[in-house]
């Protein structure tokens, strides 16, 4: 349970990343001696604690904007942080069998073993990799900088070292062995703290600049989707889109389904923001979505983004690729609305909108740019994608007025700074209600905004070209850190056969 608190402690909006560093002694120190249902029941205690510190939010979201029951929503994250975990539960139980197998040399395999619960909570059950270890740092700069050879796994591995190096110094009382740990502590140290200012002091090349707005109307969840509000919070948007042309923004970005209307099936609507890009002469990056009727006439809804020129030209459409469980569809719909009977609520409140499929890159001024949505911004392997196609400046745009002032804002920001990092791009960040910000490739926050104030945030902005070795080979480490933890599964089943031989 004390893990599960410290790594409450390490993420926003509350605690502070250097609690990161220990949160996983207590549980590291406790697996010695432990086996089987045991050190799984260890993991899954401090996996529970963590997941119902950091997604407590998901109870309000459902609840208030989902209209469902209190009980029913607090089930629904009850039922994602058991899902949750899982995944510590995995970690502590195969650590503590490579204790048992290796003696306490086997805790230092704990970064390895970490590494791979976290690439399969990625990809597996709702891939929801929120709140992953390596965000908690996205404040101290040098220690994420391994995130452009890494991805976020790199960030968590070193955290994890840590934590396994000070239990190894706690368990193992031989002095010889406690001195080596010691001084694998002052290297892991000084290694990441060293490289990581040695990256930062590395200047990009840069490909050109851009004036960039960021539009952040501050419209309350409440209000976003009151047909007799539409018009207003469209003016809104325009009347602040004005202020950054005033300021000299040739790309203005305006937040996650910033246009409440069908872009294709309201011509008055798509003539006003074409006349405001033409008259400003701006590119305009807003959030919409599309309805898609497919060969057989079913008609598909799709969470989307959409760029218009300076000429009034629609020259890009993004359709999201990763959805929102529970906020954009509803998974595993027969046991989370309980056999049908919310069905009704729970599907029609929270929408089931379809995946996209492929990424865009758009131009702007002749430089390419990515632009994704929301939730996909917590996906390095997906943002990864943009900047594997070209793109020279990351769009992230998102509406975060679900979340109010809960810490979710925080974490969500937290983790789509690494994105930047890991891909040495500046990303612009334009929300709804915050916090709108740009980031640059060292992950420096600039000019964030406050939560659902009105404003707009022009700031240049460099397109950079070059590539980081996160963009070229993508998830190689984390690849590797899973067949690491399966090869060394493996070692412990050979042990005991020959120790039974």
């Amino acid at each position: 349970m004390v893990s599960g608190l410290l790594l409450v402690g390490s993420f926003p909006k509350f605690g502070h990343g250097a609690v990161a560093w220990i949160a996983l002694v207590p549980l590291l120190v406790a697996l010695p001696g432990t086996r089987g249902w045991r050190a799984f029941r260890l993991g899954y205690v401090t996996g529970a604690v963590s997941a119902l510190g950091l997604l407590y939010w998901i109870a309000l979201v459902v609840v208030q904007y989902g209209g469902i029951p209190l009980p029913v929503g607090v089930a629904i994250m009850v039922a994602l942080c058991l899902a949750f975990a899982l995944f510590p539960s995995v970690f502590a139980w195969l650590v503590a069998r490579l204790v048992e197998t290796f003696g306490p040399a086997g805790l230092l395999a704990a970064p390895v073993v970490w590494t791979a619960t976290e690439l399969l909570r990625a990809h597996t059950a709702f891939e929801f990799p929120w709140c992953q270890l390596g965000y908690t740092q996205y404040r101290l700069l040098p220690a994420i900088q391994v995130a452009s050879v890494t991805a976020v796994y790199g960030v968590s591995f070193v955290l994890v070292a840590s934590s396994a190096l000070l239990a190894y110094l706690t368990v193992d009382r031989r002095p010889g062995h406690r001195r080596a740990a010691l001084a694998g502590l002052v290297v892991l140290l000084a290694a990441v703290w060293g490289g990581g200012a040695w990256a930062m002091s590395r200047p990009l090349p840069e490909a050109g600049r851009i004036r960039v707005g960021l539009v952040q109307g501050g419209i309350r969840q409440e209000d976003k989707w009151l047909p007799e509000r539409a018009l207003d919070n469209i003016d809104r948007h325009l009347r602040l889109t004005e202020e950054a042309a005033d300021r000299g923004a040739r790309l203005v970005v305006w937040p996650e389904s910033a246009v409440p209307f069908l872009f294709d099936s309201n011509p008055p609507l798509a003539n006003r923001l074409r006349a405001t890009a033409m008259s400003r002469d701006i590119y305009l990056f807003f959030g919409n979505d599309d309805r898609v009727h497919d060969e057989s006439g079913e008609s598909r809804i799709y969470v989307g983004a959409k760029l218009l020129t300076p000429r009034g030209e629609l020259t890009a459409r993004y359709h999201k690729i990763q959805l929102v469980p529970f906020g954009e569809y509803v998974p595993l719909q027969p046991l989370f609305t309980l056999g049908g009977r919310f069905a009704a609520k729970v599907v029609r409140e929270v929408s089931d909108f379809s995946h996209g499929t492929e990424p865009v890159v758009a131009e702007v001024d002749s430089h390419p740019v990515g632009g994704y949505i929301c939730y996909e911004a917590i996906f390095p392997a997906l943002v990864r994608r943009f900047a594997a196609a070209g793109a020279e400046l990351l769009i992230n745009i998102t509406n975060d007025a679900w979340y109010g002032t809960t810490s979710a804002p925080h974490q969500h920001l937290a983790m789509a700074a690494l994105r930047a990092v890991e891909n040495r791009r500046y990303m612009v960040r334009a929300a709804n209600t915050g916090i709108t910000a740009v980031v640059d490739p060292w992950g420096r926050i600039l000019e964030p905004t406050t939560l659902f104030d009105r404003t707009v945030l022009v700031r240049d902005v460099p397109f950079i070209a070059e590539t980081s070795f996160y963009t070229r080979h993508g998830d190689l480490f984390a690849q590797a850190c899973l067949a690491g933890a399966l090869a060394l599964l493996a070692a412990t089943f050979r042990r005991r056969t020959a120790g039974t031989g």
